[in-house]
């Protein structure tokens, strides 16, 4: 019997979905999606909606370990991550630090420049930056956006300097600070990553060709005019340039378990961009990672498995899962 068929020995798993954050709805999808594809595979698996139900409960609950499908603030920023330490209680993804890290677009970004890995240049706004005077320095056009935010929720593309005010605005309803980054014209490409440390590896490039270019929260989650090319149709050496790029993007911010980092690919010189990394990506009917992984012959059941098997403490030393 393999590793994926023998589950009795994963115990009894939680489900995290639902939370808090902006991300709530996309969060409830892929929880329902993982938890029936866990109990489908023979996992005693149990939903818990941390939006509905308090986190003390999770003591109560006696989960050997469990699967966070929790997307955004209070799930994906190191807050849970921490919780589960001190109950002792083993999970999926990154550990603290590592989530609130790649959370922060803006530390993140600080991250990859400090190991020479390109992402676009950057400032940092607030309530008293002179605002007309940011495309002069990051050029038109650009884009606006809240720094601790995921499913392009708060994000727009600044075309003109009368753009600017409304686009923080609409930013800065979700945070402080406000993330300016300089638009890079090109594919927009996406890449999973499973394992940890030396043993994490690239799944096949996802190519997203959205209507219009316009991958919005709708086109990411309720719409099928998205296209989704995979493997992306690029030849093998800049596959792998790009592939050991995100690879090298998960290590520097010390991401484990699993996760997904996008990228932009320059038309006019094929230069890849890391924009961001998320350390519990979506798995919904419409999430990439399930779609990259289907690329290599793991279904989506299998997956889930796979990610679960990851579950661990991060903090200390033999903790629970040391001995499953």
């Amino acid at each position: 019997m393999n590793d994926i068929e023998n589950v009795k020995e994963l115990g009894k798993v939680g489900v995290l979905f639902g939370g808090r954050s902006a991300e709530r709805e996309v969060s409830i999808m892929s929880g329902t999606g993982v938890l029936a594809a866990l109990r489908s595979k023979g996992v005693d698996a149990h939903g818990f909606d941390t939006g509905e139900r308090s986190l003390a409960e999770l003591a109560e609950q006696q989960f050997d370990r469990v699967f966070i499908a929790l997307h955004g603030r209070f799930g994906e920023d190191g807050s849970l991550q921490g919780v589960l330490e001190q109950l002792g209680i083993p999970y999926t993804g990154s550990g603290v630090m590592a989530s609130a890290i790649a959370m922060d677009k803006i530390f993140t970004k600080k991250i990859w420049q400090n190991h020479q890995l390109t992402t676009p240049a950057y400032e940092v706004l607030n309530a008293e930056t002179e605002l007309r005077l940011v495309p002069d320095r990051l050029s038109l056009p650009l884009i606006l956006k809240p720094p601790h935010e995921g499913s392009t929720i708060g994000i727009t593309k600044v075309n003109g300097y009368s753009d600017m005010h409304e686009a923080y605005v609409l930013a800065a309803q979700f945070d402080d600070e406000v993330l300016a980054e300089q638009f890079i014209l090109g594919r927009e490409l996406t890449v999973a990553i499973l394992g940890t440390g030396k043993h994490a590896y690239a799944l096949p490039i996802i190519e997203i060709v959205a209507p219009d270019g316009n991958y919005d929260y709708q086109n990411k989650y309720f719409t099928d005019d998205t296209q989704y090319l995979c493997p992306a149709p690029l030849d093998a050496g800049l596959t792998a340039k790009i592939q050991e790029m995100c690879v090298d993007a998960y290590r520097a911010v010390n991401c484990e378990g699993w996760a997904r980092v996008d990228v932009l690919l320059r038309k006019f010189d094929n230069e890849p961009f890391l924009i961001e990394i998320n350390t519990s990506p979506g798995m919904t009917g419409h999430s990439l990672v399930p779609m990259a992984a289907r690329a290599v012959g793991m279904s989506y059941e299998d997956l889930c498995v796979t990610i679960l098997r990851s579950a661990r403490l991060k903090m200390s030393k033999g903790s629970k899962e040391g001995n499953k």
